[in-house]
């Protein structure tokens, strides 16, 4: 059986046992070093009701996670987030990505947020058409940004409105 839930403290090494496995052979992060479960820790003492963190249970073990994090720190931006999913490697290819996405997009919606932003590596098609599929669009692509295992990479940025115009005032 497949649930998702809020992630609590007792789920940080799974969700860093994931997210380091990523961080060593993907470009789908553009961190190097494994994440300590300090930064670990302090990542997710920084989220909480309106940028939660997720995770996906398949049969009592946690295949993968999602957040909603801050876009960027300075206030005008508070109603925009960036979205993050990570799915166990061996565990892709069975909806477990799509179902965390959705999850993450209906509690944008139900906390207030206005927007939603991808920043995905050019190299992950996997990921952008996952994020197409929800309703995202391309709206920039960046050259060269990123520098991994030797190469330069490419930023894709994806972006979904979650308010229609007649809903967007100011908050």
């Amino acid at each position: 059986m497949i649930t998702i839930r809020l992630a609590t403290a007792d789920d940080l090494p799974a969700i860093n046992a994931i997210y380091n496995h990523f961080v060593l052979c993907s470009t789908c992060t553009y961190r190097e070093e494994p994440e300590t479960m300090e930064d670990r820790v302090a990542w997710f003492d920084h989220h909480g009701p309106k940028h939660p963190i997720t995770v996906v249970e398949l049969d009592g073990e946690i295949v993968g996670w999602g957040s909603l994090s801050p876009y960027h720190s300075r206030c005008a931006y508070r109603n925009t987030v960036e979205n993050s999913v990570y799915v166990a490697h061996t565990h892709h290819r069975r909806g477990i990505g799509r179902m965390l996405l959705l999850d993450l997009i209906d509690r944008a919606r139900a906390v207030g947020h206005h927007t939603i932003i991808a920043g995905i590596d050019a190299e992950q098609q996997a990921s952008v058409a996952l994020h197409e599929q929800a309703g995202f669009k391309q709206v920039a692509f960046l050259n060269e940004v990123g520098y991994k295992f030797g190469r330069w990479l490419h930023v894709i940025y994806m972006q979904l409105m979650l308010e229609s115009d007649g809903q967007r005032e100011r908050k």
